[in-house]
């Protein structure tokens, strides 16, 4: 699966991504880094068809409206030290790639990984 992190996770994501046998970028990887407007991250996306983890609601509304971004797992834990949400997506991982296989809008709180209606 092919992930695109968004600027607001911790850097870590991606090795922990790429460990596990996935096709993991970053924001700060792309041509304007972080300052990359969330259009071009929704197109990156579709073209790519690469899911974005992101904690910015504005991902999900306009997931919701337009299907823009192609898949999202948005990150639902509020404040969280990377370390504790690194451990929770080595936890998680495998139910977040089952939910995103056929699903495109997936949730993952501090307990669950939840397919989003």
């Amino acid at each position: 699966m092919k992930f695109l992190v968004h600027a607001r996770l911790p850097p870590s994501l991606c090795p922990l991504l790429q460990t596990a046998g996935h096709d993991a970028l970053r924001t700060n990887g792309l041509p304007a880094q972080n300052r990359t407007p969330d259009r071009v991250i929704n197109e990156l996306s579709h073209t790519d068809q690469r899911v974005v983890i992101s904690k910015d609601t504005d991902f999900y509304y306009s997931h919701v409206l337009h299907q823009r971004p192609w898949k999202l797992l948005l990150v639902r834990t509020d404040n969280i030290r990377a370390r504790e949400l690194k451990q929770l997506f080595e936890r998680q991982l495998p139910a977040i790639v089952q939910a995103l296989e056929t699903h495109s809008l997936v949730e993952l709180d501090r307990s669950s990984v939840q397919v989003a209606t």
